[in-house]
């Protein structure tokens, strides 16, 4: 199977190659985007991308039974921050005309 992935490095140059901006420039800007993110969650604030998403943090109950996957040992689990992200309506249409697509084929 092919790699599917598209990494964060990629992006740099995909985006340095399109605006013709050099390198360092581009991954600062990616960087501090992604900082910019990380502080909202922080505060948590709702971080709304229009057309693209929404991120936010979410409680999780903790729970006094819990069963770890790997050894199947029961486990407390205290209530913890989670990172939710909801697509927006933009996005949720590109991918579903992207899958009806790819299903024609």
């Amino acid at each position: 199977m092919a790699n599917n992935k598209l990494t964060k490095a990629e992006i740099i140059e995909n985006i340095q190659i399109k605006l013709g901006l050099n390198r360092p420039d581009v991954h600062s800007v990616i960087d501090e985007f992604f900082e910019e993110i990380k502080r909202g969650l922080e505060e948590d604030r709702v971080i709304e991308l229009r057309g693209f998403g929404t991120f936010e943090v979410r409680t999780r109950k903790g729970r006094e039974r819990a069963r770890n996957p790997k050894t199947g040992e029961l486990v407390a689990v205290d209530t913890h921050g989670v990172a939710i992200f909801r697509p927006g309506k933009e996005l949720k249409d590109f991918v579903w005309k992207l899958r009806q697509h790819n299903n024609e084929k």
